[in-house]
């Protein structure tokens, strides 16, 4: 390079000489620091809950990072409430803890500890359908039913709540349940024939 005393030659040189030492720097100057990093995380102590799931109390032991869907499904057996997204947006696995609905999935089981949780199991007397079932069943409120456990739950809390007043309320009140097969007319015919709003 004329007029800086270095050739080309000599710069690309000291470049690579310097790249490598800040790589070997980084490589071998921080073994603590990279070890910590690429260690595996212990995994925390197993808690144990009761639950209090319709209107039954169940022991289990579980990761204290466990969602009450899989405590549901998983450790207690109740597979009605569904596992969808996974991610809070689609409402298949919307329960009621507390009397207030929920998404399951973003919900610790350790938060429902000591709060009542009503699942789908827990909506029929024996052989006799909740009302909100009975109108989904009368206007086929349902096709694949994936969602529907998730959308009778968020049904008969609208109602609870004093939401069913009109179509688009319903509809409004009803937007966190998604039904891939779009039987959501449907939908809120059942929930306004529930609510006494439609033809009873």
């Amino acid at each position: 390079m004329s007029g800086s005393g270095w050739s080309r030659r000599e710069f690309l040189q000291s470049t690579a000489l310097a790249s490598g030492g800040v790589a070997a720097a980084g490589r071998f100057g921080l073994p603590q620091a990279i070890a910590a990093e690429d260690a595996p995380r212990a995994a925390p102590a197993p808690i144990d809950l009761t639950l209090n799931v319709n209107g039954q109390p169940h022991q289990v032991t579980v990761d204290p990072r466990t969602t009450l869907l899989d405590a549901l499904r998983e450790h207690i057996g109740l597979t009605g409430t569904k596992k969808g997204c996974d991610m809070g947006a689609c409402g298949a696995c919307t329960v009621h803890v507390d009397g207030r609905r929920v998404v399951s999935c973003l919900t610790l089981a350790a938060s429902a500890e000591g709060k009542p949780v009503t699942t789908i199991e827990g909506l029929a007397k024996g052989d006799q359908l909740h009302p909100v079932q009975a109108a989904f069943v009368e206007h086929d409120g349902f096709q694949c039913g994936y969602c529907t456990p998730g959308q009778i739950m968020s049904a008969v809390a609208l109602i609870d709540e004093g939401r069913a007043t009109s179509d688009a309320s319903i509809r409004e009140f009803m937007s966190g349940n998604l039904c891939r097969c779009g039987a959501y007319p449907n939908i809120v015919a059942a929930i306004k024939t529930a609510a006494g709003n439609g033809r009873a």
